[in-house]
C-alpha cells in the first residue's frame, strides 16, 4: 500500500512539474536588442515585403529592354502547286501545273549604334510540265546580307539603347525609393522599441511610487494603533495609495498598446508569435553624445539621402529623354548596303540541235540541289549595292512639341531636386538642434531627479522626527517619480531624435551595413 501511495505521488509530482515546465514554456516572454527588432521588421514587415518587389519588377523591366540586343531567328518553308491553263500551245496542249517548295531562314541583329545587319539564305525548288524548259527541275539559292544604319536621326550608341537607358533608371529609382522605404521602417521601429521601453520604465517608476506611498500608509495605520497618529492623518494616504494604483493601470494600458505596435512592425509568424507572451526589451536607453557639425552633415545628407539620389536619378532621366527628342528632329539619313550571292542548280535538258523548240530532249544532265547551295556559299555570282536615302519631312510639328515638353520636364525636375534639397537641409539643421536640445534635457532631468531624491530624504528624516506632514512626504514622492518619468521621458526622446538624425543623414542602412542588393535578392 505505501508503494502505491508512493507511485501516485510520484506521479501527480511529476503531472504537476510537467504542467509548471508548459506553463513556463507559454509564458517565455520575447527578449528582444533593437538590432533583432530592426532586422525582425525588415525580413517580416509587410510594407516592406510590397517594398522590396518593387526594384525585382523593375530588374525584370531591364532585362526584358535588353531583349533588343538578342539575335532574331527565323525559318520558312512553303510548298505550292498551280495548274494554270494553257494560254498558248507552245506551254501546253490544255493546260500546265507547276510545284514549288521553299525553304528559308534568317538572323536578325541589331547593331548598337542603331544599325540592323540581316543574313538570310533561300533555296527553292520548282518543277513544271510547261514546255520548252532548260532547267526541270530548278534548284535556286541565294544567300544575301542586308545592312542598314541611320546616320543622323535614331544615331548613336545612348539612342539605340535608350530603353535600356530608362529601364536602368527605373531600377536605380526604384533602389532609392526602396531604400527610403526601408530608413523610415527602422526608424520606426526604433521609434517603438525606445516607447516600448519608456512605457515599461515609466510603469517601474509608478510601480516604485505606490510602493513608497503603501509603505508610508503601513506606517501611518501602525502610529494609529499606537496612538501617536490620528486617524485622520491616514485618509491622504490611502487616498494617494488610489491615486497611485488608477496611474499604475494607465501605464500598464500603455505597455501593451506600445507591445501591440512592437508586434504589428515586426509582423512575427503566428506560429512563432504565439510562443510568446509579451516584449522584454534587452537594451536600454543611452545618452551619448553624438558630435557632427552642420558642414559635416549637409555634405553626409546630400551624398546619402536616398530622395535626393532619387531626384537626381530623375532629372539624369528627363535630361537623356531631352537628348532622345532632340535627336528625333534631324532629318532621316540612311545607309543601306546589300550583298548576295545566288547559286543554280537542277536537270538541265539537252534538246536537239540545242534546240528548245524542236521540242525534242536528247539528254538530262542531272544537278542536285546542294550545287545551288554551294555557288551561293563559294559566292560564285556576287552582288552588292550601295545606297542612301533621306527623308525631310515638311512639319516636324510633332517632334518640336515632344523637344518642348521633355524641356519642360527637365526644368521641373531640376526644381523638384532644387526644392528637396533646401528641405533636406532644413531637416539636417532641425535634427541636430533636436538631438542638442534633448542632449542638455537629459542633463537637466537627471539633475532635477537627483535634487528632488534628496529632498525626498530630507523631508522624510523630518517627518520621522516630527517636523514635517504625511502630505508634504506624498507631495516630494509625486514629485520624485515625476522627475523619474521625466528624466526617462528625455533619455528615450534623446535616443528618438539621434534615430532621427541617423535617418536625415541617409545613414540608417549603411551604418549597420545592410544592403539593398540583398534583400532585393532574399525572395
Amino acid at each position: 500500500m505505501k508503494k502505491v501511495i508512493r507511485f501516485f505521488g510520484l506521479f501527480l509530482g511529476l503531472a504537476l512539474a510537467g504542467s509548471l515546465f508548459v506553463q513556463a514554456q507559454e509564458e517565455l516572454p520575447l527578449k528582444l536588442t533593437l538590432e533583432d527588432c530592426i532586422l525582425r521588421t525588415i525580413q517580416n514587415n509587410l510594407g516592406v515585403s510590397v517594398q522590396k518587389l518593387n526594384p525585382e519588377i523593375s530588374a525584370t523591366a531591364l532585362s526584358k529592354s535588353k531583349e533588343k540586343f538578342y539575335p532574331t531567328i527565323q525559318f520558312g518553308y512553303t510548298r505550292r502547286s498551280n495548274i494554270n491553263p494553257s494560254y498558248s500551245g507552245l506551254e501546253a496542249v490544255e493546260s500546265y501545273e507547276t510545284d514549288y517548295n521553299d525553304v528559308n531562314g534568317q538572323i536578325s541583329q541589331f547593331i548598337p549604334f542603331g544599325g540592323t545587319l540581316n543574313v538570310s539564305l533561300d533555296t527553292y525548288k520548282s518543277s513544271t510540265t510547261q514546255n520548252y524548259q532548260t532547267w526541270n527541275p530548278r534548284y535556286y539559292s541565294t544567300l544575301r546580307f542586308d545592312f542598314s544604319q541611320p546616320l543622323l536621326q535614331n544615331f548613336g550608341l545612348d539612342i539605340s539603347r535608350k530603353e535600356i537607358i530608362i529601364a536602368n533608371k527605373g531600377l536605380e529609382s526604384s533602389l532609392a525609393q526602396t531604400e527610403l522605404a526601408l530608413m523610415n521602417t527602422i526608424n520606426s521601429s526604433e521609434q517603438s522599441y525606445w516607447n516600448l521601453v519608456y512605457a515599461i520604465e515609466d510603469l517601474k517608476v509608478k510601480q516604485e511610487s505606490l510602493k513608497l506611498a503603501r509603505e508610508l500608509l503601513a506606517k501611518n495605520q501602525r502610529s494609529v494603533e499606537i496612538g501617536t497618529l490620528a486617524p485622520l492623518d491616514v485618509l491622504s494616504a490611502q487616498s494617494e495609495v488610489a491615486t497611485r494604483e488608477a496611474d499604475i493601470i494607465r501605464a500598464e494600458v500603455a505597455v501593451k498598446n506600445a507591445e501591440d505596435q512592437l508586434w504589428i512592425l515586426m509582423n512575427l509568424p503566428e506560429d512563432e508569435k504565439k510562443q510568446y507572451t509579451s516584449i522584454v526589451p534587452v537594451d536600454t536607453p543611452k545618452y551619448e553624445q553624438k558630435a557632427i557639425s552642420l558642414e559635416e552633415a549637409e555634405s553626409v545628407a546630400l551624398a546619402n539621402r536616398p530622395d535626393l539620389r532619387n531626384l537626381k536619378i530623375s532629372t539624369d532621366t528627363q535630361q537623356f529623354n531631352l537628348k532622345v527628342a532632340k535627336n528625333q528632329l534631324l532629318p532621316a539619313l540612311n545607309l543601306v548596303a546589300s550583298y548576295y550571292s545566288p547559286g543554280l542548280s537542277g536537270d538541265r535538258l539537252v534538246y536537239l540541235d540545242n534546240n528548245p523548240l524542236t521540242g525534242i530532249i536528247v539528254d538530262k544532265i542531272p544537278g542536285p540541289r546542294s550545287q545551288s547551295l554551294k555557288d551561293a556559299f563559294r559566292f560564285k555570282y556576287e552582288n552588292w549595292s550601295v545606297g542612301l536615302t533621306l527623308n525631310i519631312p515638311l512639319s516636324n510639328a510633332i517632334s518640336r512639341a515632344s523637344v518642348a515638353q521633355a524641356r519642360l520636364n527637365l526644368q521641373q525636375a531640376e526644381l523638384n531636386l532644387k526644392q528637396q534639397e533646401q528641405q533636406a537641409m532644413l531637416e539636417v539643421k532641425t535634427a541636430l538642434r533636436t538631438v542638442e536640445a534633448n542632449l542638455h534635457s537629459v542633463q537637466a532631468y537627471k539633475a532635477a531627479r537627483e535634487l528632488q531624491e534628496q529632498k525626498l530624504a530630507a523631508e522624510e528624516e523630518k517627518l520621522r522626527v516630527g517636523q514635517s506632514t504625511n502630505y508634504t512626504v506624498l507631495q516630494y514622492q509625486r514629485d520624485l517619480a515625476a522627475a523619474q518619468s521625466s528624466e526617462l521621458k528625455a533619455i528615450i526622446d534623446y535616443n528618438v531624435s539621434v534615430a532621427n538624425l541617423e535617418k536625415t543623414l541617409g545613414l540608417s542602412l549603411k551604418n549597420r551595413n545592410i544592403r539593398l542588393v540583398e534583400l532585393t535578392n532574399s525572395n
